[in-house]
């Protein structure tokens, strides 16, 4: 379960996504989730879906990568999705003792479904397509008006990206080190749930441990090479748009519109 997690990984790539500028893709997927909570109906949701599978297909990302990325969230929208069916008020279909299903609630837990999903999905292309440099460098420059109220822009952006790139590795010491407790006989999976609770222990306090040395590693490596980050820092790579990023934010912007347009029609 755990090598499911896939957030934070960076596939290099030289497709045209890829090559997007990183600011134009953080836009893209704003306008993807204004899209994605303005649409209404089935017309609205399946125009979506294309446009989503046209993005997987450019980019190239294996589709088993991005549905083994959404296995340690099936309980969420498990969970999700029942809560909207037994607590929607509408039109009664079922009554399960202290439970009613509504019409109104199916169709709300589906669409919310979907938009999980859809809204998962494209905040993966994201990460999978950008490395946490270029990531870093745009989110920085994005947020580059809140300096003038004293927002420390620069830190946040450098922790945002640090910790998305630090997932990944933390994933792969947690699989390690149970490895390694089941080795000395640890038993995670049987017993009650309070059992199984302490049986955690073992697990999050190496855990632990490991992390804040790395974080005190990386920040006397850092210190080593004098970085200090915010103004008058260089970057060896330019962040510059480009035709097709017009070309992209123009057609994320029209994604909007047709949206707009079929909820006004009700569909």
């Amino acid at each position: 379960m755990l090598k499911d997690i896939t957030l934070g990984q960076y596939f290099p790539g030289n497709t045209v996504i890829h090559r997007l500028d990183p600011r134009t893709k953080i836009w893209m997927v704003i306008f993807y989730i204004v899209a994605l909570f303005t649409a209404k109906w089935f017309v609205s949701y399946a125009v979506m879906l294309v446009f989503l599978i046209v993005a997987v297909r450019i980019s190239k990302v294996a589709v088993s990568t991005i549905l083994r990325g959404m296995k340690p969230l099936i309980i969420i929208i498990i969970l999700t999705g029942l809560l909207n069916i037994f607590y929607t008020q509408g039109e009664p279909l079922v009554k399960v003792w202290i439970f009613t299903i509504t019409k109104e609630g199916i169709l709300n837990a589906f669409f919310m479904i979907i938009r999980i999903l859809m809204l998962v999905t494209g905040t993966f292309l994201l990460t999978y397509t950008t490395s946490p440099i270029a990531l870093t460098d745009a989110l920085e420059i994005m947020l580059s008006p809140l300096k003038k109220i004293k927002v420390p822009v620069h830190e946040l952006s450098m922790m945002m990206c640090i910790a998305l790139r630090f997932i990944p590795t933390l994933i792969e010491e947690t699989d390690k080190i149970i490895s390694a407790q089941k080795a000395r006989g640890a038993d995670f999976e049987t017993g009650s749930l309070i059992r199984r609770a302490k049986a955690l222990i073992p697990i999050l306090v190496p855990l632990f441990i490991s992390a804040f040395r790395r974080a005190d590693e990386l920040a006397v490596a850092m210190e080593c090479r004098c970085y200090h980050g915010g103004e008058g820092r260089t970057r060896m790579k330019q962040l510059r748009y480009g035709w097709q990023d017009g070309v992209t934010l123009a057609i994320g912007l029209l994604m909007i519109v047709v949206v707009v347009v079929l909820r006004q029609f009700g569909l």
